[in-house]
Parts: structure tokens; sequence; C-alpha cells
């Protein structure tokens, strides 16, 4: 299966609703489980679910050209914008060590240098 399609069962609005704020919400639940994944380390997990999270974006985008947000969805929105960028925060302070160590390895044993 593709990773478009994995994100479209996954966490795709379920389709009896198709109100922009159920993209909202299955982002914010695909950056859920991405920091669950992130908290023990599963970074393979973590890439995946930014995969479906990517999908899901563009696919909120598009949606976006054709519909609009009720105005009391709009404060909705932000409420789970921001627990999106929460989650996204706590995901990169988890990944520095991660990354930092992938760094390392590339850059292979120091190399000395000839004077």
């Amino acid at each position: 299966m593709s990773k478009a399609a994995t994100a479209r069962t996954q966490y795709s609005p379920p389709l009896r609703k198709s109100t922009l704020l159920q993209y909202y919400e299955a982002i914010e639940q695909a950056s859920l489980d991405m920091l669950e994944a992130a908290r023990v380390g599963n970074w393979d997990r973590v890439v995946k679910l930014e995969g479906a999270c990517a999908v899901l974006i563009s696919q909120l985008k598009h949606a976006a050209g054709q519909d609009r947000l009720a105005s009391e969805e709009v404060q909705m929105k932000s409420r789970i914008m921001q627990r999106i960028l929460l989650n996204d925060a706590e995901i990169r302070m988890l990944a520095e060590p991660w990354l930092e160590d992938l760094d390392s390895m590339l850059a292979g044993p120091p190399r000395k240098t000839l004077h």
C-alpha cells in the first residue's frame, strides 16, 4: 500500500463528515501518534507518520480552496493548531539527540590534520 493510501485509510476524516475541521482533527491525531512514537524512540514510525501528515495537509489545502470553516469552527481550529504545534515542539526536542547521533555517524571518525 502506498504512503498516500495508508494516510487516507488511517487518518482520513470519515466520509460522512466532510468539513475542513475533520482534516485538522485528523492531522492532530497523526501528530499525536508521531509524538507517541518519538517518545519511545521509534523514529521509523515518526518518519512514516510524517508522510501521512504531509498527505493530509495537501488534502486540506485542496479542500480549503473549495470550502470555508464556519465561524464557530475557527476557534476550534485555533485550539487544534496550538496542540499540533506543541506536539511538534516536543517531537523536535526528542529528535535533537537522535539527529546529533546521526550526524556523528555520517561524519565518520574525526580527521587528523597535518601541520
